[in-house]
This record gives structure tokens, sequence and C-alpha cells, in this order.
């Protein structure tokens, strides 16, 4: 029995006394932390352009309320609502008899007048009347003819012509309803092209130059975008608030846009060089910015950063980058200074499957005691 336990100290003896001749530590090995899988870029300069965002309010190049600037019956209506007019097309003709009726007798006392005064001219040419017979005939014709001018403006009065060229809104008027100059008879607004006016902080002024790329969207056409200018900003800044009044002008060819509409405009400044970094890479911590960035060693470190402008999922780095630096994109939310990162692979591979054959386990697997 004695030399049994003798044989088994002398075997582990000499297997402990390999493995510190091998220095091979268990505990030591398992305790070097292993690299953190994460995504990567490298901050490289791009074109960029800031945007201005705010809302405005559409209207139409051209608007009006039509009225009459007579109280008349109607006597005819020529349009109906909604309805695409041209400029000088009729809309609304009132009654004209008693001014038709006034016009010829206007025209038959400027025919009269002028009549006597050819003949006068004849006589005085030969010194057979005064000159101031003359004269007065004159002043006689003239104002005959004064009187079927305004004969014919009381006419012209009496029917309702469409100013420019639009679309009409819902007709309000009626034939035999009695039309005063307070009444509506209808709105017309050319929306072939439309405006929107919106405001701006005073220290975006330099970006609204004429001819600025603008784009708008609507509540009313979800996913459609409309492109237009700006075509002038107000020559005055409001005091109170410090912002100015901007116009941009929307070419309106399908009629979608509609005057009184809720646009949200955006501005794009001229394009320029910046560094710009995927936006989840930004990490927010109070009113503090930073990003991990990765060193020669793969260490990360955080790197303070003051963010500027957040468009379309990506961000501009104002300072606190240079170009050329590489950070973690994907995988922040596990990193804390001095940890040692890798790039993640593109896909992870499946582990290996038992055998089902009833076959040998692998050389290396444990054997059980």
């Amino acid at each position: 029995m004695a030399s049994r336990f003798l044989a088994r100290g002398l075997v582990l003896a000499g297997v402990l006394g390999a493995t510190v001749a091998c220095g091979r530590d268990p505990a030591a090995a398992s305790s070097a932390p292993a690299a953190i899988p994460v995504t990567t870029t490298t901050v490289q300069p791009v074109d960029w352009s800031d945007t201005v965002q705010a809302l405005g309010t559409a209207q139409a190049r051209e608007s009006v309320t039509l009225t009459a600037k007579v109280s008349e019956i109607v006597d005819q209506v020529h349009f109906e609502s909604g309805q695409q007019v041209e400029a000088g097309q009729p809309l609304v003709t009132l009654r004209v008899d008693a001014q038709e009726a006034a016009l010829g007798e206007a025209e038959s006392t400027l025919a009269e007048a002028d009549q006597q005064y050819k003949r006068l001219q004849g006589l005085a040419e030969q010194q057979l009347v005064a000159r101031s017979t003359l004269d007065a005939q004159r002043a006689l014709r003239e104002v005959a003819a004064a009187r079927v001018r305004q004969m014919k403006s009381d006419i012209r009065d009496r029917h309702v012509r469409a100013p420019f060229a639009g679309v009409l809104g819902i007709r309000q008027v009626s034939p035999g309803a009695l039309l005063t100059p307070n009444a509506v008879i209808a709105t017309l607004d050319d929306i072939s092209r439309m405006y929107v006016d919106f405001q701006v902080p005073e220290a975006t002024l330099s970006a609204m130059v004429p001819g600025a790329r603008v784009s708008a969207t609507t509540a009313a056409w979800p996913g459609k975008q409309f492109e237009g200018e700006v075509q002038t900003a107000d020559a005055r800044i409001d005091a109170g608030t410090r912002a100015v009044t901007v116009r941009a002008v929307f070419d309106n060819p399908e009629r979608l846009l509609r005057p009184g509409m809720l646009v949200d405009v955006r501005l794009f400044r001229p394009e320029r060089q910046a560094l710009v970094v995927p936006e989840i890479s930004v990490v927010q911590v109070g009113r503090d910015s930073f990003v991990y960035r990765v060193g020669q060693d793969g260490k990360v470190e955080q790197a303070p950063v003051k963010a500027g402008v957040r468009r379309d999922g990506k961000a501009e780095i104002v300072e606190g980058l240079k170009a050329g630096d590489r950070i973690v994109v994907d995988g922040t939310g596990k990193l804390r200074p001095g940890v040692t990162v890798a790039e993640a692979p593109a896909a992870a591979s499946a582990p290996a499957a038992p055998p089902q054959d009833g076959s040998a386990p692998p050389a290396d697997a444990k054997k059980p005691d």
C-alpha cells in the first residue's frame, strides 16, 4: 500500500514540474481580456451642404376675389366652380338694357354735334361765322364724345371678365340674383407657379440669395417633394423676433400646391468640404458629445467632439476629429476607454453540430474520468 501512494506522489510531482517548466498558468491565460468586436470607419472629408428648415405658407402667384363694381341683377353666369379660365374670358354678365339705351342716345348726340361742328368749320374758313362760335361747337362735340365713353365704360362694368388666367373657386352667384359691390362672385388664382413665404433667423440671411435651391414637402402629398428657388428676401428684419421673411417660387404644373397650404421648407446652402460621420457614432452624455477613437494599438479613447448640422442619419463634426481618424460606429454601448477592439466579422460562423452517426468524437475532446 505504501509503495502505491509513493508512486502516485512521484507522478503528480512530475506533472507539476512539467507545467512549471513550460511556463503555462491556466488562470493567468484566462485572465487576458479579449478584443471587443465593433464596426469602425475612417473619417474623410466629403461634399456637404447645410440646410435651413422652416415652415411657410403657399400663395398663388396671382390671386383675386372677383366682385362687381355696380349693383345690378345677374343676367348670365358663364363659368362653373373650379374651371380653368383664360385672361379676358367673360364670367358674369349683368343687365345692361338701360345702359345700352343711354349709349344709343349719347352716340346720336355726338353725331349731331360733330356734324354741326364740321358745318361751322367750313363757314369759319369763309369768315362767315365768328371763331368763338366754332370753339363753342367744338366743346359741345367733346362733351358728347365723353358721354359716349362714359356709357361704354358703364356697359363694360356690367361684364365681369377674368383679369388673368387661372383657376376659379366655388361659384357664389346665380342668374337673377342682385349683385352688389360687396358680394363675392368667386375667387381666381393663378397656381401655375406658387410663392412660399417663410421666416428664417437673421444669422442665415447670407444664404438667402436669389436662385438658392429650396425643397418643400406638404402633409397633403406625403412623399412628394417640390423643388424651387429663392426669389427674394424682405428688405426689413423683424426687430422683435430677429427673423426675416423669405419668398421662394415653385413651379406647379400638376396644380398640387394650393394657396394657404402649410409647407415644410428646406433651403440648401452651397456645398463645402466637411468631416461627416454616421450619427449613431456620436455619443451624447448631457451636453457633452464624444466618439470612440481607435488608436494604432487597437485601444479606444473618448474623443470630445462638437457636432454641427445633422441630416439623413449623418452628423457634421466641427471640432475634435481630423481626416484619417478611425472611430467606432456600431458597438459603442459596450466600450470604455482603454479597451481593445477588433473589426467585427461580416457574418458569424455557426458552431459545429455534434456527430449524429455514432462516429468517434474529435481527438481533442475531453475523456470522462
